[in-house]
């Protein structure tokens, strides 16, 4: 970017436009020899080093969490979109219309994710609940209590302790390489923030 901005500066009888390409308004940079290049906005990129792995199961377990990572990561994004919104909700209504708001926007979310979300797999859920562990830093437990209620939030963290999972943990780096590196690759913080 630093490089382009250079380049333009130093450049004399350069101008930018405005011009419609394929029905999309987009900016272009038109040369002192009226050569026309394209600007574009690009998204960000995460650049990793190639990983090593200490054997062919820890690849393939890699390469599906990556794969359940990108099916869970728009529920991500969403949940977290969702719960800033509700907490900033939450500190600005009135007892009674914030109890009356959370429970209509409950029925909504059950009504468009209940289905989606029911055909998730265990390690799709369990990858699901880590990315919104790791960017609210707090564990699911905690949030549901805060959000649902103390009998709610044990009655779910029993229901995961039968899969093997507690919700009281929340996510700690560390506990597990792989799920590390796949989390860090998928950065849902950035994509929440309006």
């Amino acid at each position: 970017m630093l490089l382009f901005w250079a380049y333009t500066l130093s450049a004399q009888g350069e101008r930018k436009e405005k011009i419609t390409l394929d029905g999309q308004l987009v900016t272009v940079l038109i040369t002192e020899t009226n050569d026309t290049l394209l600007i574009a906005d690009l998204e960000d990129v995460a650049i990793s080093t190639p990983r090593d792995f200490a054997n062919k199961d820890e690849y393939r377990k890699f390469l599906k969490y990556r794969r359940y990572a990108a099916k869970v990561y728009p529920y991500a994004v969403d949940a977290i979109r969702i719960f800033r919104e509700s907490e900033e909700a939450y500190y600005t209504m009135k007892r009674a219309k914030r109890k009356k708001h959370f429970k209509r926007l409950q029925n909504e979310l059950k009504k468009e994710f209940k289905e989606p979300l029911k055909k998730l797999t265990r390690t799709q859920g369990k990858i699901l609940v880590k990315m919104i562990e790791k960017e609210l830093d707090t564990p699911m437990y905690t949030l549901l209590k805060n959000l649902r209620g103390t009998v709610t939030a044990a009655k779910y963290n029993g229901i995961g302790k039968m899969y093997g999972y507690s919700l009281k943990s929340g996510y700690v780096v560390g506990d597990d390489k792989i799920m590390d590196i796949v989390l860090k690759d998928f950065d849902v913080s950035h994509a929440s923030k309006d």
